[in-house]
Protein backbone atom coordinates (compact mmCIF):
# COMPACT_ATOMS: atom_id res chain seq x y z
CA UNK A 1 0.00 0.00 0.00
CA UNK A 2 2.51 2.30 0.74
CA UNK A 3 4.24 1.50 -2.88
CA UNK A 4 1.17 2.33 -3.81
CA UNK A 5 1.13 5.72 -2.33
CA UNK A 6 4.54 6.59 -2.63
CA UNK A 7 3.51 6.98 -6.46
CA UNK A 8 1.39 9.63 -6.24
CA UNK A 9 3.31 11.29 -3.73
CA UNK A 10 6.63 11.54 -4.66
CA UNK A 11 7.87 13.31 -7.82
CA UNK A 12 9.59 11.91 -10.50
CA UNK A 13 12.85 14.27 -11.76
CA UNK A 14 12.24 14.18 -15.54
CA UNK A 15 14.61 15.87 -17.77
CA UNK A 16 14.04 17.89 -21.05
CA UNK A 17 13.94 14.91 -23.52
CA UNK A 18 11.91 12.81 -21.46
CA UNK A 19 9.18 15.57 -20.73
CA UNK A 20 9.34 15.64 -24.73
CA UNK A 21 8.99 11.69 -25.16
CA UNK A 22 6.27 11.59 -23.30
CA UNK A 23 4.52 14.48 -24.77
CA UNK A 24 4.46 12.39 -27.83
CA UNK A 25 1.73 10.14 -27.01
CA UNK A 26 -0.49 12.51 -25.30
CA UNK A 27 -0.58 14.57 -28.74
CA UNK A 28 -1.27 11.40 -30.60
CA UNK A 29 -4.17 10.28 -28.20
CA UNK A 30 -5.65 14.12 -28.81
CA UNK A 31 -5.16 13.64 -32.66
CA UNK A 32 -6.64 10.49 -32.96
CA UNK A 33 -9.88 11.30 -30.47
CA UNK A 34 -10.04 14.35 -32.52
CA UNK A 35 -10.09 12.86 -35.96
CA UNK A 36 -12.02 10.31 -34.93
CA UNK A 37 -15.55 12.75 -33.88
CA UNK A 38 -14.74 14.63 -37.16
CA UNK A 39 -13.92 12.27 -39.95
CA UNK A 40 -16.62 10.76 -42.07
CA UNK A 41 -15.02 8.11 -43.34
CA UNK A 42 -12.95 6.20 -40.61
CA UNK A 43 -9.94 5.05 -43.99
CA UNK A 44 -9.12 8.77 -42.87
CA UNK A 45 -8.11 8.82 -39.55
CA UNK A 46 -4.95 7.40 -39.34
CA UNK A 47 -3.45 9.46 -42.06
CA UNK A 48 -5.56 12.91 -40.64
CA UNK A 49 -4.79 12.47 -37.12
CA UNK A 50 -0.64 11.59 -38.39
CA UNK A 51 -1.01 15.52 -39.95
CA UNK A 52 -2.52 16.40 -37.08
CA UNK A 53 -0.44 15.19 -34.44
CA UNK A 54 2.66 16.65 -36.61
CA UNK A 55 1.06 19.82 -36.25
CA UNK A 56 0.30 20.05 -32.82
CA UNK A 57 3.90 18.85 -31.60
CA UNK A 58 5.58 21.29 -33.66
CA UNK A 59 3.09 23.94 -32.28
CA UNK A 60 4.00 23.19 -28.83
CA UNK A 61 7.42 23.19 -29.79
CA UNK A 62 7.24 26.42 -31.29
CA UNK A 63 5.55 27.82 -28.13
CA UNK A 64 7.70 26.78 -26.10
CA UNK A 65 10.54 27.72 -28.25
CA UNK A 66 8.74 31.47 -27.74
CA UNK A 67 8.45 31.02 -24.23
CA UNK A 68 12.07 30.57 -23.48
CA UNK A 69 13.21 33.08 -25.82
CA UNK A 70 11.02 35.70 -24.07
CA UNK A 71 12.16 34.40 -20.81
CA UNK A 72 16.29 34.64 -22.15
CA UNK A 73 15.15 38.45 -22.73
CA UNK A 74 13.88 39.23 -19.77
CA UNK A 75 16.65 38.20 -17.35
Amino acid sequence: MSLLLGLFTTGIALTGPVRLALMLPLCLAIAVVYKTTRCEDLRQVPMAALGLWITIVIGMCAVGLGLWLLFMLMI
